[in-house]
């Protein structure tokens, strides 16, 4: 009986993860794509030989993002709920992937005159429900 339930937890609890990998659904990251194509490290996934450019377009070229833009050396991919951010890590890129509301608040430098803040009237998030 404890073995069923194990099994039983571990089904959701793999379910809840591939349902906020975004994987799939309207504009989602295309993060299981970015943890196949690049290696762990830098506090998110690293591509040790091409620069900032070059990864964002890989990225948005395999998942069109909603947006972007770039400030100073980096650039930044909307997707619905989240934001993917490449930036130069030791002579290549880094990417990270952020849910919008924490990656806007940790870049908010570079992306306050750019994208709306989550928590102001005008955001309205790509997810589930959105626009409604």
């Amino acid at each position: 009986m404890k073995t069923a339930r194990r099994i039983g937890v571990l089904f959701l609890a793999t379910a809840a993860l591939a349902a906020c990998s975004g994987g799939s659904g309207t504009n989602a990251v295309p993060s299981s794509w970015i943890r196949k194509e690049y290696r762990p490290g830098g506090g998110g996934y690293v591509d040790r030989t091409d620069p900032v450019t070059t990864v964002a377009n890989e990225i948005d070229k395999h998942a069109s993002a909603q947006d972007r833009t770039s400030s100073g050396t980096m650039v930044f991919l909307r997707y619905g709920d989240d934001i993917v951010a490449v930036s130069p890590y030791q002579g290549g890129s880094r990417i990270e992937v952020d849910d919008y509301r924490g990656g806007y608040y940790r870049w908010r430098s570079h992306l306050s005159s750019v994208w709306p803040d989550p928590d102001s009237d005008s955001f309205r998030g790509g997810g589930p429900g959105s626009g409604k």
